[in-house]
């Protein structure tokens, strides 16, 4: 006998065993969708992970109903990929099914049922239920699984078609009811034969008593004479208002205009004339060099360039010869905003052979990149991290540039990765290359290199030998000691402003903190609005003036009076990005003043104004939060200041510092790229401190030294490796006791200096959930697979209690 290990859409542990009918044996495929019964309710769409012979010891396997795929629908190498994120990040397979395909890609399997032709029933041997079904399928010929609880109990279902079908009188009509459909453009054209048989001055005579629809005709007539092998969108003859679809329609009554339809792709492809790539400078022919010398000795890549190095056009150089070995590229961003600028250097050179693919592209859209991946159509993808999903048929280099972002990891999707790490190991599958690029790598990719895990490459110099940006400190502390100092803003950094502004350059001013004001209080009370439901303090929006949660999405309006003890004195306090915007504006007033923070560009299209505003040189300072770091490559921007920076270090996360070097790094990047007399003002209560120093220095080895010297002191990554259990539930009594338990049970299995924890997480309740954590530090090596299979061990224990399922548990490795 066979069986199959299938992966189900649910978030449960492992694979389900089916056994595989005789007559499905000669068609069935590792990676191929299948119909399979579960629970004895339902039916599911299942992936096959594994076929096998080996009989189940303690159960009775049920029997694969039907394919739906000839050919496998997910790739081997996909297969390995999903097995290895189940193990190293200790998800369940049935998560990354859900992650992998787009929702209109899960074809919804609405299982139709009918009679088998030709067939005598033979009613005095069926229960009740055979008898009702068969009764319905005489009158209906088709039926759906869900027209079938009508009259059939949902335990029931299953029972009754496995035996019918066992009995040889229905069969299985599997019509997939699939969301996805192409798109179709309507078009017009006035009948061939019209034009050839017609006498056309009679036909205008007939249109005489209506004028319109004889101007309608006389508009699409002169169209097609003009250009006859060319299309006439029926949506463009109602642009200007003139013509209303009761026109159009008369005609096509008369049969003298004939509208037809055809597919068009959701996603426009470019059209333009394709260009050569520009010539490298001899640093970046260095790299490149070195680059292909690791490739050949089939080692992976940390391309370290300084900001405007020109890393990209290394990028270009690789892809370009990746094409041209018939073989297909990835080039992962962290996020949307990122991709115009790069979208716009690969089209005018591959045209039709570029496609992308991220978080906001439509349902459909995502269907068709998925197809167009699947046939072969697609030579390099620029996309985020979803797409290391995609069913590639021929993978020849994966990138990923801006390696260290934290976009790679969000926390908040299931299953959680981190797309960097996973990238590498995907490369490994398909026999791949990989380049990861930054000008701030993570940590712990720097420390893969020194190690010699991956090639380490350094370009040190930006494009065309221009000067890197100057760090200037200005101590905040003493300038308002000395009262020099306008609200946020120091009157030295208000001076360097006034000056780019004189030689007609532009500025970006950083601050990462949303909204207008951390709080309102009351001054009398002391009363400040906490979020209803969760643990944190409300921030106040001024430009909406309301009062949101940012963890929620609660919103609520800003108070007039204090709920409390009913004072009007209630005071802003804390500082958001609305607040420097408006205070700057006031004191430019002549000047135009943007905004770029994600409040700012929710609405379409805003981050393509806001990019042309900047190259048109119609603004001339950009306040921002982290996003302004990424992707602004313009020829004057020459200042970069940030008013309020210790705010980025005094985080609780152990990778505070190394994150405040690279937000501070990257938006200094931004400035002085094609003149290379750019500045950089940091403003700060505390010149002193070590990150500071170090950036002002800007010695890239000192910088990694300090930050891995502080990690191996405290055992934090890359010298450890840290899983975070996160346990959440509405009810806080039984979340600390769930928690301890599941302390107790990892105190069992793994030394008492692995384990951190049990302890409420920095913001207790979030969404109503009250939160507890566990924090591990295990260690590198051999020794780490072992402790991780008794963390295993441990989560199977605690999930046999029965009085904690209704816990939700996180686990988050390397988070």
């Amino acid at each position: 006998m066979q069986y199959a290990q299938i992966v189900l859409p649910l978030n449960l542990r492992g694979t389900f065993t089916y056994k595989i009918p005789d007559e499905l044996i000669p068609f069935i495929q590792i990676g191929m969708r299948v119909l399979v019964p579960f629970g004895g309710k339902k039916i599911y769409t299942g992936i096959v992970f594994e076929i096998h012979d080996q009989d189940p010891e303690t159960f009775v396997a049920k029997d694969i109903i039907s394919t739906l795929d000839e050919q496998p629908i997910v790739p081997k190498e996909q297969i390995n990929f999903w097995n290895w994120l189940s193990g190293y990040y200790l998800c369940n397979l049935g998560e990354i099914y859900r992650f992998a395909f787009p929702s209109s890609l899960k074809l919804e399997s609405e299982t139709y049922l009918k009679l088998k032709p030709n067939i005598t029933i033979e009613f005095e041997n069926l229960d009740i239920n055979e008898m009702h079904l068969i009764q319905a399928l005489e009158v209906r010929q088709l039926i759906n699984l869900t027209d079938i609880e009508a009259f059939i109990a949902k335990k029931e279902i299953v029972k009754t078609i496995n035996s019918l079908i066992d009995l040889q009188y229905i069969e299985i009509d599997e019509k997939i009811s699939e969301k996805y459909k192409a798109k179709e453009v309507a078009y017009v054209k006035i009948p061939e034969q019209l034009l050839e048989n017609e006498n056309l001055t009679e036909i205008l005579s007939k249109l005489n008593r209506s004028p319109k629809q004889k101007d309608l005709f006389l508009l699409i007539l002169s169209r097609q004479t003009e250009n006859p092998s060319g299309f006439i969108k029926k949506s463009e003859l109602f642009e200007n208002g003139n013509f209303a679809g009761t026109h159009f329609k008369a005609l096509s009554d008369k049969k003298l205009l004939e509208e037809y339809y055809q597919q068009k792709d959701r996603l426009e492809s470019y059209e333009g004339e394709i260009e050569d790539l520009d010539v490298l400078s001899d640093a970046q022919k260095s790299a490149k060099a070195d680059v292909d010398e690791a490739f050949e000795e089939k080692k992976n890549v940390l391309l370290h360039g300084v900001t405007s190095s020109g890393k990209t056009h290394i990028y270009l150089e690789k892809i370009d010869e990746c094409v041209n070995e018939g073989k297909n590229v990835l080039f992962l961003l962290p996020e949307i905003s990122l991709t115009k600028q790069i979208t716009q250097r690969l089209e005018k050179k591959y045209g039709k052979q570029l496609g992308f693919y991220h978080q906001k592209l439509t349902d459909f859209e995502k269907v068709e990149v998925w197809r167009r991946i699947k046939n072969n159509d697609v030579k390099i993808l620029i996309a985020t991290r979803g797409a290391l999903f995609l069913p590639f048929q021929n993978l020849g280099l994966i990138i990923v540039d801006e390696e260290h972002d934290s976009a790679y990891k969000p926390r908040e999707v299931t299953p959680f990765f981190n797309a960097k790490d996973a990238a590498l190991v995907l490369a490994g599958l398909y026999d791949a290359r990989v380049i990861l690029g930054s000008a701030t790598p993570s940590v712990e990719s720097y420390y893969l290199a020194k190690k010699e895990k991956l090639k380490y490459i350094f370009l040190n110099e930006r494009f065309g030998k221009v000067k890197l940006p100057e760090y200037e400190l200005i101590n905040f502390k003493e300038a308002q000691d000395s009262k020099k100092v306008s609200g946020n803003f120091s009157l030295q950094l208000i001076d360097e402003i006034k000056k780019t502004l004189h030689e007609k350059n532009q500025t970006i001013i950083l601050h990462n903190r949303r909204g207008y004001a951390n709080v309102i209080e009351c001054e009398s009370c002391g009363y400040v609005n906490y979020c209803s439901n969760c643990d944190v303090v409300m921030t106040y929006h001024k430009s909406a003036n309301e009062m949101k949660c940012h963890y929620c999405g609660q919103r609520a309006s800003k108070p007039k009076t204090c709920p409390k003890c009913y004072s009007e004195n209630l005071n802003e306090r804390g500082v958001g990005v609305e607040q420097i915007h408006e205070e700057i504006s006031k004191i430019f007033p002549e000047n135009e003043v943007d905004r770029m923070d994600v409040d700012s560009m929710r609405k379409k299209f805003a981050y393509e104004k806001l990019y042309e505003k900047i190259e048109d040189r119609e603004t001339d300072i950009i306040v921002g939060t982290q996003m302004i770091s990424k992707g602004l490559d313009f020829d004057h921007i020459e200042l970069v200041a940030i008013p309020k920076a210790d705010s980025m270090l005094y985080v609780q996360d152990f990778r505070a510092e190394e994150r405040a070097y690279q937000l501070i790094t990257q938006v200094s990047g931004r400035a002085g790229r094609v003149s290379g007399n750019g500045k950089v003002l940091i403003q700060t209560f505390n010149p002193d401190h070590s990150v500071f120093q170090l950036i002002k220095l800007n010695n890239v080895a000192k910088i990694y030294k300090y930050f891995l010297t502080e990690r191996q002191k405290f055992h934090y990554p890359p010298f450890t490796k840290l899983i975070m259990i996160e346990l959440k539930h509405t009810k806080e009594d039984r979340v600390n006791r769930a928690s301890q338990f599941l302390g107790s049970i990892l105190r069992k299995y793994l030394p008492e200096e692995c384990i951190l924890g049990p302890e409420k997480a920095p913001i207790a309740r979030l969404n109503n959930l009250y939160q507890f954590q566990i924090l591990l530090k295990l260690p590198r090596g051999k020794n780490y697979e072992k402790f991780k299979n008794r963390v295993l061990l441990s989560l199977k224990e605690f999930d046999e209690i029965t009085a904690y399922q209704s816990i939700k548990k996180g686990v988050f490795v390397d988070f």
